[in-house]
């Protein structure tokens, strides 16, 4: 996909207040355009297009500007919905996008990985009576006319004197980086990795968020002064030593999580691995002794219900799988994974066999795997967090061939190791940075969020705690300097 997509104009609003007022019923949803299956499923561009200027306002004056907006409190930014979409349904889209990027964080990011679904789109007040506001679908409109129309300047504040270290180059530490940089701090990110992006480089497939819309961004960064240190390993003692000599207040924004693995007989077979290496391999330059995870031509099985699962099965149907199933414990309503996603998964050619869960994994006599013995599930009523408990139905196990075995099954949570340079930071009993209300640790000036706060946890979850963390932190500069 192209970026800065050329977009239709429109000279006059397109609904007026009168009609706004019932537009949510005469108008049905419309999502944004997507690619031929045959097409998309031959690449890893991304797959979906952008509304024209006269669908974006369509689709916002939807919206019936309730008093109480649920849609807010249903995003985990607490994103200024229904005031962009209400610009957007005037046509007024250079305003709503100036709204847009002034109150959010990498939002040409977020957007493309959030499960609007499940979020704000599920808090909407006509959802029920119609379907709700295509929230995300406008939301990705107003983000791309924003780099098209120089809604992004480069400009920043003049400087304040602060300098800020951020330790991790994910989306924390990135959206730490941008809300400091607008308040004319000197920032400077430190990161282990080749290069920034951190979870939306390495988690995530370009078919979700190309690496050109993440570069972009970190051009943005740059150009606003935030100065980017990769390569810099986090457990050196000289590292922390620099940090709090240097820098006048830290942000800690990298995560520590390890895959789940699988318990059960023939886990270690051959050809039975963690899906997050697969699905990223095409966005990295892998090591030269790491050589590429090949399934084509191969029976593929990826274990697990989540995003990841849904990421390395789409992989694989790229990746020229001669046959790709999704297998999962729970039915289909139980899955946590996005339901658009979901969607694509199955236009692409994806099969899925619920309410049954592996008991071993099937050796070919060579050590390499060749199948899996599984159980069908009986599942029992919803607990209180929604989750429907399953139990192994006697008598019921089957067997599925199997060239490849996948597993994405969630991730742990893993404490700091004792040669981490902040192991001194008050933890919890799980092993997690313990922050008080503006997101400060034990240590007066260092600040801490996302995955290493909160555990194993989503990219909107670690720009919020980030956000927080930078007002935190200029909360308490400004009482250093008196401000």
């Amino acid at each position: 996909m192209a970026l800065g997509n050329p977009l239709l104009t429109v000279s006059e609003p397109r609904t007026h207040k009168a009609e706004a007022e019932s537009a949510w019923s005469a108008l049905a949803r419309t999502g944004l355009p997507k690619r031929p299956v045959a097409e998309r499923v031959a690449d890893f561009l991304e797959i979906y297009g952008l509304y024209d200027e006269v669908a974006a306002q369509e689709q916002a004056s939807r919206c019936i500007q309730c008093p109480e907006p649920t849609c807010v409190s249903g995003c985990p930014m607490h994103a200024h919905i229904p005031e962009w979409l209400a610009l957007t349904a005037e046509g007024h889209f250079n305003e709503a996008a100036t709204v847009l990027q002034n109150t959010s964080s990498l939002s040409e990011l977020c957007e493309r990985v959030c499960p609007a679904e499940h979020l704000c789109e599920a808090q909407c007040v006509i959802n029920g009576r119609t379907e709700p506001v295509s929230v995300r679908a406008v939301e990705h409109f107003l983000n791309e006319y924003a780099f098209a129309h120089g809604v992004m300047p480069a400009s920043v504040p003049p400087p304040n004197g602060w300098r800020v270290a951020i330790v991790g180059a994910g989306p924390g530490g990135l959206a730490c980086a941008d809300e400091l940089v607008r308040r004319g701090y000197a920032v400077t990110v430190f990161d282990p990795r080749a290069v920034p992006g951190g979870l939306l480089v390495y988690g995530t497939p370009a078919f979700r968020l190309e690496r050109a819309i993440i570069e972009r961004r970190i051009e943005l960064l740059e150009k606003r002064g935030v100065v980017f240190r990769m390569g810099i390993g986090f457990k050196r003692d000289a590292l922390r030593t620099e940090l709090l000599a240097n820098f006048d207040a830290v942000y800690l924004g990298f995560g520590i999580k390890k895959a789940h693995a699988l318990d059960v007989p023939g886990a270690d077979l051959q050809g039975v691995s963690q899906a997050l290496p697969f699905i990223v391999q095409g966005n990295i330059d892998l090591p030269p002794a790491t050589p590429p995870i090949e399934v084509t031509g191969q029976r593929v099985i990826v274990l697990g219900g989540g995003d990841t699962a849904i990421d390395c099965l789409r992989t694989a149907v790229r990746g020229g799988a001669r046959e790709v199933i999704g297998i999962y414990r729970r039915d289909e309503d139980s899955m946590p994974c996005s339901h658009r996603e979901y969607t694509n998964a199955l236009e692409e050619g994806v099969r899925f066999v619920f309410q049954a869960a592996p008991v071993a994994l099937l050796d070919n006599g060579s050590g390499a795997v060749r199948g899996l013995r599984l159980v069908r599930t009986t599942l029992g009523e919803p607990d209180a967090d929604g989750r429907r408990p399953f139990a192994a139905e006697a008598g019921s196990e089957f067997e599925v061939e199997a060239d490849r075995v996948f597993l994405a099954l969630g991730f742990d949570p893993e404490p700091l190791p004792e040669s981490s340079p902040f192991r001194d930071l008050t933890l919890n009993e799980n092993g997690a940075v313990v922050v008080d209300g503006a997101q400060m640790t034990s240590l007066p000036g260092v600040f801490a969020g996302g995955d290493l706060v909160r555990g194993p946890s989503t990219a909107l979850h670690s720009v919020r705690d980030a956000r927080k963390a930078a007002a935190g932190i200029h909360s308490h500069l400004s009482l250093r300097s008196g401000a």
